[in-house]
């Protein structure tokens, strides 16, 4: 039986990233985990990404006017949620997570060596909604680690990659692969005889 339930954010899972923003100087640099990025545009191609106005991250992104969107995998779990935590005011969360900073190569923005894929971003908007500002980006350049792409296809293997999504309060890593898109539609190929 199917019950009325109170209206929130039950749209799950959703891709758990961490945005990375500010300078390559020593703590000039800041990451913030976020859930609420999605994909706005192919062409161009952009995207979209709520932060709340008072944490860290918001003001030098809305400063700057760049940032970037490194994947987490199963095996970042741990950071990817004390990034999420802790504020950048008080910690130098690349130093304390380990990670490896890496300048992007378009925006000069620092990007997660670590992440299995980054996607720097320009904002072209900001709309204020409630709790949440919405940053509207143009995806300006992507690093990928290349042991993730199929030589033969130049595909990205998500699976390998190991991502990791969010879902109302939890973590889960990507289920098993069920098919790709127009799948359900595709003919089967006939023997000849």
């Amino acid at each position: 039986m199917r019950v009325d339930w109170k209206p929130g954010t039950l749209i799950y899972p959703l891709p758990a990233v961490l945005i990375s923003c500010g300078t390559m100087e020593d703590g000039g640099a800041n990451i913030l985990t976020a859930s609420w990025v999605s994909t706005a545009c192919t062409n161009p191609p952009m995207c979209v990404v709520g932060i709340r106005p008072e944490r860290h991250s918001h003001s030098i992104i809305k400063e700057q006017g760049t940032f970037a969107i490194n994947l987490s995998t199963v095996s970042m779990a741990r950071e990817t949620d004390w990034c999420g935590v802790v504020s950048g005011r008080r910690e130098d969360k690349f130093a304390a997570c380990g990670f490896t900073k890496e300048a992007g190569t378009v925006l000069g923005v620092p990007l997660i060596e670590e992440s299995p894929i980054s996607l720097e971003c320009r904002v072209r908007e900001i709309t204020s909604l409630g709790s949440h500002d919405l940053f509207l980006a143009d995806i300006v350049g992507v690093r990928a680690d290349e042991q993730y792409i199929d030589p033969e296809t130049g595909a990205f293997d998500m699976k390998r990659a190991g991502l990791l999504v969010y879902a109302h309060g939890e973590y889960f890593g990507l289920g098993e692969y069920i098919g790709h898109f127009g799948w359900s539609v595709r003919k089967k190929k006939t023997k000849r005889r």
